[in-house]
């Protein structure tokens, strides 16, 4: 998950409840403080224990390009609801969820871009139906299921929620390396009050995705939709090399964030903000790579 450093609301930045036929979903909206929406909105998705906050540092100078920049929390994550009935968090039962969003936005087209986990729910989508898609960018994810430290992590929480509450698992696991953080107190209150807020049926199952996701990179590329593959050097989930060699069966673009790790909306905001800006723009001159 990313930690947001900050949690105060930009300038032109609100929290928004957006119904679709799927369900509501929980939003931040962020529109430009002067002048119209003149460029195709752009929808952000989080990653597994993440939710729209993790954007908060990217928001008020994505919507200074002249556009409306929307990131959310899927369904169960945080402020969204979700049943308690584990095959609604499926990748693909998610990645329909993104197309109901994108459909209820009622735009002329979206940026869609995927933050970790987001990027195996997004990518649903994208294979699904790329129709009202203008281009798609993967944030520091993968071809497929994560690996190494995050995976372990990821099952040992599948095994714990067979026995304990989140409340339980955050007090017995969590609470004590966030409480020794220089975070700001803020921002350690709303990490508990977030984790807790989860589906519990939704974060078992999605533990489960992300750590069994399929390599889908072969179908994702006959796709014709402008694709950027964008990600820290240090990236510690999904190795820098495997999404390096992802982009290039891609097609994509590629931007790799100096000196960010796996959360660089968080890590290097303005740098991270400046290169979706320059590829999102170059979609609309018709200037980027279809992939």
């Amino acid at each position: 998950m990313s930690t947001p450093r900050f949690l105060t609301l930009p300038p032109g930045v609100r929290r928004v409840d957006i119904p679709t036929a799927r369900g509501t979903l929980a939003a931040l909206e962020a529109l430009p403080t002067s002048g119209s929406c003149e460029r195709q909105t752009a929808v952000l998705v989080p990653g597994f224990t993440g939710s729209k906050e993790d954007f908060i540092a990217l928001l008020q100078t994505l919507a200074h390009a002249r556009r409306r920049v929307i990131a959310i929390d899927m369904r169960g994550q945080y402020e969204s609801p979700g049943p308690d009935d584990p095959a609604a968090y499926a990748l693909a039962e998610l990645g329909v969820d993104i197309l109901a969003l994108i459909d209820a936005l009622d735009s002329e087209g979206v940026h869609l871009l995927g933050h970790s986990m987001g990027g195996l729910v997004t990518r649903e989508a994208v294979i699904t139906d790329a129709a009202g898609i203008a281009s798609y960018t993967i944030m520091s994810s993968g071809p497929g299921a994560i690996a190494g430290a995050r995976e372990s992590d990821a099952r040992r929480l599948i095994t714990a929620l067979q026995s304990y509450t989140v409340e339980e698992i955050w007090e017995h696991n969590l609470s004590a390396g966030v409480a020794a953080s220089t975070l700001p107190q803020e921002v350690k209150a709303f990490l508990y009050k977030r984790m807790v807020a989860n589906t519990p049926a939704g974060l078992a199952q999605m533990a489960h995705e992300v750590t069994s996701a399929a390599d889908r990179v072969a179908e994702l590329a006959a796709v014709p939709v402008p694709k950027l593959v964008l990600y820290g050097e240090n990236d510690d989930a999904w190795p820098p090399q495997v999404q390096a060699e992802m982009a290039e069966q891609l097609g994509a673009s590629r931007v790799v964030v100096p000196g960010a790790a796996h959360s660089p909306n968080v890590e290097a905001p303005e740098t991270t903000a400046s290169a979706l800006t320059d590829f999102w723009n170059a979609c609309e001159r018709g200037g980027a790579l279809a992939g």
